[in-house]
């Protein structure tokens, strides 16, 4: 038996130099105050790679080192104008969680910012307009399930919980809160890479409208598939992202009954494989949004044994 420790570590290091130097190879000497800093002929850049090396009786120390390096963009913008779909937000207290979604992420090319916990998980939310973000619903400040209401109160953006809870309650609960997706920990860093490009892809894929206007119930329900606006009884009603593409596909066909089946792909992807329950969780949500009584829908009805359907009224 042989016996092969592997460590993996990110490197970076810069090119350009540092200050200014002086003909005979010394360096400058101190500017005076108020005198602008003089520019570097070679501007600096960051370079950052993912090292593997390890050690064995057999092979002795060995490393691999990377065929290409990663430059990475150091610019002077606040992260709130970086609005692109590249870049993640992890929100986890655990050290090696972050170290190792970070590394595996900024491989596959994201740009990834981490908090320790929920309170900078928040502040960090409000200033970068992310992807994605990774909440873990064990942090050391505040539950995670309290940050995932805050971040939906404002947003709709993709959110994959990240956690130990495991049992098929705590998964419902998580997705009822509006979670895109669950992964429990202990968890495959390329199965978290896989979940994370499945999500985008679902998110960031066009929808064409089949037309631009739906009525429902006299107008009492109206879809804007343009705008992507629902309004009930003439107010406006936010919905998340996957609560409106499952009422936009219950209503192509109203009075069709969808199984749940169904359902999940159309809503989260044929590539999705999570529970089919999930979908419960969706619809829970959907009608305290736009039914009167969720106990008594008139809009998003279920048929036992089946799945559910849009209600049909005399004047559709």
């Amino acid at each position: 038996m042989t016996l092969e420790i592997t460590y993996e570590a990110r490197v970076k290091f810069r090119t350009g130099v540092k200050s200014p130097r002086t003909r005979n190879g010394g360096r400058a000497r101190a500017r005076p105050l108020g005198r602008p800093r003089p520019r570097n002929r070679r501007a600096r850049r960051e370079f950052q790679a993912i090292v593997t090396f390890g050690h064995s009786w057999s092979r002795g120390f060995w490393a691999q080192l990377p065929i290409a390096f990663t430059r990475r963009k150091e610019t002077g913008r606040d992260m709130s104008q970086s609005q692109s779909s590249n870049s993640i937000v992890i929100i986890d207290d655990d050290v090696a969680v972050q170290e190792v979604t970070r590394a595996y992420l900024e491989r596959d090319g994201y740009t990834v910012f981490v908090a320790g916990n929920g309170a900078d998980g928040l502040a960090m939310a409000r200033r970068v307009h992310a992807g994605l973000i990774v909440l873990d619903l064990m942090l050391p400040d505040t539950s995670g399930e309290q940050v995932a209401r805050d971040i939906r109160s404002r947003s709709d953006v993709p959110l994959l919980m990240l956690t130990a809870k495991a049992s098929e309650e705590e998964r419902l609960n998580g997705l009822a809160l509006g979670a895109d997706d669950y992964l429990t920990k202990p968890f495959s860093p390329r199965e978290f890479v896989a979940r994370v490009r499945a999500i985008l892809r679902r998110t960031q894929a066009t929808e064409l409208p089949l037309v631009d206007q739906l009525s429902f119930h006299g107008g009492a329900l109206q879809i804007d598939t343009t705008a992507r606006e629902v309004r009930v009884d003439g107010a406006l009603v936010n919905l998340t992202r996957n609560e409106y593409r499952l009422l936009v596909t219950l209503a192509q066909y109203p009075g069709r009954v969808y199984s749940r089946f169904e359902l999940i792909n159309r809503v989260q992807g044929y590539d999705y494989e999570g529970y089919e329950r999930t979908i419960d969780a969706h619809v829970k949500n959907l009608r305290k949004k736009i039914e009167i009584d969720s106990r008594r829908p008139r809009f998003v009805q279920t048929v036992f044994g089946t799945g559910y359907r849009l209600a049909r009224s005399n004047s559709d």
